[in-house]
């Protein structure tokens, strides 16, 4: 058995010695303990069972489970008494505590309780107190561990744990090192280091980009010569609305030229001029001489992207000329897409608006916004106030009647962004700024899971009419059916009130309300709503079936933990409106309710006149095709992860007449770490890591070709062969999931520079991208992509990162990433490299004094070293690393 550290004979005789001290009201006591309580958490282990824990016996999903030591430490007066109770987050479902002094158990969602016994008396100055915790799965990164710790007492207000009210996370973090690393025993990952870094860049050198542009062009031909601008360029209204020239402008601006100059920029709307495989929206033809610039677009989108490619050829920092090129370009996907979740943590309208310059710039034409989940509400709707008076707001109401449960890290209060929603006119402006960018913005209201904002707010409006005795009014949008007693856990841990009941006359009331307003919103702003995004993902128990474990696991229910799978019901299983739906032959079974209720939701959607209907793909599952559907087109994003069938599963959506749009969270979503470094942000359940070279490199179209050019989470390899015939994809589109995610920051910080990798597979398909066919199988040991094309299509994109796009992304205000460098001393001489050629590096002898790095010197260094990438200007860099 894995040795205990828990003190405890030492601490019970600590206690007994206590001084006798003044008497602190219950509001002070909340305030000493908030304001000198120390909180730091130890990972002991992340292989519990293989280290002696009873994790299958404690209930753990796939027998798996961790410890972490929890010390608090009293770094001030003495604090008599337990009539108090520390609230924290831990997004790992806590099992066990080792302790007679605490009590651990789970609110809902990440919410926990840590609770004194009775045999605990209080706190004595300067004492420490070390609680063993088992966890289900594992925490293999700081930000497994979340801040926004309380302390709470009756009659007293809640208040923030000094110590935990804080995003540097190491500051409460350790243990993180090692075998811990490890997700099991036998993962096999490479981890980040100075070394590692220094070995993945060696095969990229520095190399003349200046006619490449980001995203690539269908053909590029340099011609050898250079366009003066320094008398700025004279791009006319013309083609150009109003609207999208002052998006030009904007963009002008940031590069550093000026659009009302004397060069003359000729643009010519020609759609006959484009050969059929190129004669689609999106499409141009641009010609930088050494004395115009002429465009031939298709439509005006393709003329406002003929300028963005203008605008890539322009080197920032000395914006001076252009090189004369030749460029034929059309989009390779119609959808090129972004999704932003706005409902675990909000995101300003100021950042939603930033994304949409950079989205135009690189020509990504569709923003999902990810409006609603369990721990948030984000758009005001006009005549269902509650949505943002309660479920837009995060603080402590065990009642949830004035805000939702903190979760993710939100704390007590609402002073952070765990509370924000988008107003009506925050709303109507975000379209309008869209739209000037040739961006659709796709709005996604999710259900019927991940509801519980709904649901709860909904509650909050039916007890307020029913004390105001109108019972109609109450029950006119509810969302939940008061007699389902279905046991349900979700994958963030909440219950049946996750769920809005489609077997509700008031659910389709409630939706079509929605739409409606949402609609109203974008006909205001003189903007079609032409896609509705229903969401429909994870509406299950996750306590039955294989859960979240491997479903390549030779058994995958007998390594669930020990629980009564008998007291699982599916979701609705136990509503008498859904069972007599059941009954009544309407739908087989409680597992089809999910997609029951898409179909009804596409025909309100239909008879507003929206044309296309889009979901997770899992949410459509048992419907029978897009046939089933009302709406001209059904879109799905597909998320099934590669290395668990994904290579063979999206093309039986695309066979069933949906619309793909590869969503594929191995590959692009940006909510996983770039790299397998602790220290890095983000969830990690579909890959360790992905960073802007693993996205770049990400075959959209031949899934199964990846498996030749990538590994799964735990670093070994796997097999994709194609399986069924289908039409080709609708898109590709990158997704930023906000659980961990609780700043603007942050949130640039994880999308800033790998969704540039995105927006050049969604526009450009490479020459190494084989074509998908059926029968052809790909792993590690085959040997059918050109890996050589692939190494020279990344050193040149690389270059044009490293050289202008990064600079260009300063010069925006995006907090985006810079690389951490790859270093190494031999024989006492420094070698330092990069990501992205021409990012310029430092290091320092001392962690004070910085000194340019030069490769061609290679400095004499010796001890430890501290190594870290600039930006363009000076003024930002990377995370610092040491080298020994």
């Amino acid at each position: 058995m894995l040795k205990q550290t828990l003190l405890a004979t030492s601490i019970i005789a600590t206690l007994s010695a206590c001084t006798s001290t003044p008497e602190l009201t219950e509001q002070q006591r909340v305030n000493a303990i908030a304001e000198n309580l120390d909180i730091h958490y130890q990972v002991v282990t992340n292989h519990g069972a293989n280290d002696g824990l009873a994790c299958q016996a404690l209930g753990a999903e796939w027998a798996s489970c961790n410890q972490v030591i929890m010390t608090l430490e009293n770094q001030g007066q003495a604090v008599e008494g337990h009539d108090w109770v520390i609230y924290f987050h831990s997004i790992r479902l806590i099992l066990d505590i080792d302790s007679d002094l605490f009590t651990v158990s789970r609110v809902t969602g990440d919410l926990h309780k840590l609770t004194p016994t009775e045999k605990f008396t209080g706190f004595e100055a300067g004492e420490k107190i070390e609680l063993p915790l088992i966890g289900e799965f594992w925490q293999l990164f700081e930000t497994d561990f979340m801040p926004g710790a309380f302390v709470t007492a009756p009659n007293s207000e809640p208040k923030q744990i000094v110590a935990l009210d804080t995003e540097d996370v190491a500051s409460f973090v350790s243990g993180l090192e090692g075998d811990n690393l490890k997700r099991t025993p036998d993962d096999n990952n490479i981890f980040a280091t100075a070394a590692t870094r220094f070995e993945k860049n060696a095969d990229v050198v520095q190399q003349d980009v200046r006619t490449a542009v980001i995203p690539t062009p269908l053909h590029s031909e340099a011609t050898g010569g250079e366009l003066s601008i320094t008398q700025g360029l004279a791009i006319k209204e013309g083609v150009f609305s109003t609207d999208h020239l002052a998006a030009i402008e904007a963009r002008a601006d940031v590069i550093g030229v000026d659009i009302d100059g004397t060069v003359p920029v000729n643009v010519t709307l020609k759609p006959g001029a484009f050969s059929d495989d190129t004669a689609r929206s999106g499409a141009y033809r641009l010609d930088v001489t050494s004395e115009a610039v002429e465009v031939i677009a298709f439509d005006s989108v393709g003329a406002f992207y003929a300028v963005q490619s203008l605008f890539g050829l322009i080197d920032s920092t000395n914006p001076t000329v252009v090189p004369t090129v030749s460029i034929k370009d059309a989009p390779r996907f119609d959808y090129r897409g972004v999704m932003v979740d706005v409902a675990r943590n909000f995101h300003s309208k100021d950042a939603i608006l930033a994304t949409l310059d950079q989205m135009a710039a690189y020509k990504l034409n569709k923003l999902h916004l990810h409006l609603t989940d369990d721990e948030g509400w984000r758009l005001e709707i006009p005549g269902l106030p509650e949505l943002t008076e309660v479920g837009a707001k995060r603080c402590f109401d065990l009642e949830e009647q004035h805000c939702l449960l903190p979760q993710l890290g939100s704390g007590a209060t609402t002073d952070n962004f765990g509370s924000g929603y988008f107003s009506r006119e925050d709303y109507i402006e975000i379209l309008n700024y869209a739209r000037a960018r040739h961006i659709e913005v796709i709005p996604e209201i999710d259900m019927p899971a991940h509801a519980r904002a709904a649901v709860m707010s909904m509650e909050a409006r039916y007890d307020k009419y029913m004390a105001e005795g109108d019972q109609a009014a109450a029950e006119a949008y509810r969302l939940l059916d008061p007699q389902d007693t279905s046991n349900v856990t979700t994958v963030q841990f909440y219950d049946r009130h996750s769920f809005i009941n489609p077997c509700l006359d008031s659910s389709v009331r409630f939706v079509d309300k929605v739409i409606s307003e949402v609609a109203a919103m974008h006909q205001e702003a003189g903007v079609p709503l032409n896609t509705w995004h229903f969401g429909g993902d994870e509406a299950k128990n996750i306590k039955l079936g294989a859960g979240l474990q491997d479903i390549n696991a030779e058994d995958p229910v007998a390594w669930k933990g020990n629980i009564d799978l008998s007291k699982q019901d599916k979701p609705f299983a136990r509503s008498p409106q859904c069972q007599t739906l059941i009954a009544e032959g309407t739908v087989k079974d409680a597992g089809y309710l999910p997609s029951y209720f898409a179909e009804q939701v596409s025909g309100i959607v239909a008879e507003k006149g929206i044309p296309a209907f889009q979901a997770w793909q899992d949410g459509l599952k048992y419907s029978e095709g897009a046939d089933a559907f009302a709406t001209a087109d059904t879109r799905v994003n597909f998320w099934d992860v590669l290395y668990w069938g994904g290579t063979s599963s999206a093309y039986e959506w695309s066979a069933n007449g949906y619309d793909v749009i590869v969503s594929n969270p191995d590959y692009v979503y940006m909510d996983m770490p770039y790299e397998i470094d602790p220290k890095e942000r983000g969830y990690y359940w579909a890959t360790r890591a992905t960073d802007t070279r693993k996205m770049f490199g990400f075959a959209p179209e031949n899934l199964p070709q990846n498996a030749e050019t990538s590994l799964d989470r735990d670093g070994n390899g796997f097999t994709g062969k194609g399986e069924v015939e289908s039409a080709p994809f609708y898109g590709l589109s990158a997704q930023l999931w906000s659980e961990t995610v609780r700043t603007d920051e942050q949130y640039e910080y994880m999308v800033f520079p790998r969704v540039l990798a995105a927006a050049e597979r969604a526009w450009h398909r490479a020459e190494w991208e084989n074509d998908y066919q059926v029968g052809v199988e790909y792993s590690q040991e085959s040997e059918l992509v050109n890996k050589a094309a692939l190494h020279d299509d990344w050193t040149r994109f690389a270059n044009v990162m490293g050289q202008r796009e990064l600079a260009k992304l300063e010069k925006s205000g995006i907090d985006y990433r810079l690389p951490v460098p790859g270093a190494r001393i031999e024989n006492g001489q420094l070698e330092m490299n990069v990501q992205f050629p021409g990012v310029a590096l430092q290091y320092s002898l001392d962690g004070k004094q910085w000194l340019d790095y030069n490769s061609a010197e290679r400095p004499k260094v010796e001890g430890n070293v501290s190594v870290r990438s600039i930006s363009a200007s000076g003024e930002r860099h990377s995370r610092v690393i040491d080298v020994k």
